[in-house]
C-alpha cells in the first residue's frame, strides 16, 4: 500500500470528525476545515491508488 494512500485516509477519517465536532458546536470555521481535509484526503488517497496500480501493472512478471 502507497504512503499517501494511508495517509489520504487518515486526514479523510480526521476530516469527518472535525466536521461533525464544527456541526455539533456550531463552529462554521471547524467545519470548513473539516469539509477541506475530507476532500485533500480522497485526493491523497486516490493518487496512492493510482501509484499502487502502475506498481502492480510494471512489475516484472514471475519466472516459470
Amino acid at each position: 500500500m502507497d504512503k499517501l494512500r494511508a495517509e489520504g485516509a487518515g486526514q479523510k477519517t480526521g476530516g469527518r470528525i472535525k466536521e461533525a465536532v464544527g456541526k455539533l458546536t456550531g463552529d462554521a470555521k471547524l467545519q470548513a476545515e473539516g469539509k477541506a481535509d475530507k476532500t485533500a484526503g480522497g485526493i491523497k488517497n486516490a493518487i496512492g491508488g493510482a501509484a499502487d496500480a502502475i506498481r502492480e501493472a510494471t512489475k516484472p512478471a514471475p519466472r516459470a
